[in-house]
């Protein structure tokens, strides 16, 4: 048999390809099979954990700017986990359109966001994270 280069590599793809599948194989079987938990009960029955809802404030710097002017969009959330990034969407032509303005929320929940808007008028705008929405704000750009 004679092995050539493209051999080798086919056959170094395979055995990678089955060392991960036999990681992800094991690190499955020990995920499927989770530890035991102490049940608490109380007099009122078992405790039920409440997810909290999520929440997004947000609140602009200013009503108005200039075309291109810098401004600043504050605000604050809840149940949405620091580090995730919350972004900047512009209601145009009756649909949501996400724009290139988002930063990551820190660890009390707050976030600030740096904005510039060049589309005259006003603007209808909100900020998101995930399936989360702020309350819709607006800005006019003179």
């Amino acid at each position: 048999m004679i092995v050539t280069k493209r051999h080798s590599l086919r056959i170094a793809a395979v055995g990678v390809i089955s060392a991960a599948s036999v990681a992800l194989a094991g690190t499955a079987a020990t995920a499927a099979t989770p530890a035991p938990h102490p049940v608490s009960v109380s007099a009122a029955g078992p405790q039920k954990a409440v997810a909290a809802a999520a929440k997004i404030t947000a609140k602009p710097s200013v009503n108005s700017v200039k075309a291109w002017q810098l401004f600043r969009v504050t605000g604050t959330t809840t149940g949405l986990k620091a580090g995730s990034k919350v972004t900047l969407q512009q209601k145009q032509r009756g649909h949501w359109v996400a724009l290139p303005a988002s930063t990551p929320i820190a660890r009390n929940g707050s976030y600030s966001l740096g904005v510039k808007l060049g589309l005259k008028g006003k603007n209808e705008l909100r900020i998101v994270q995930g399936t989360t929405a702020s309350p819709v704000f607006t800005v006019t750009v003179r």
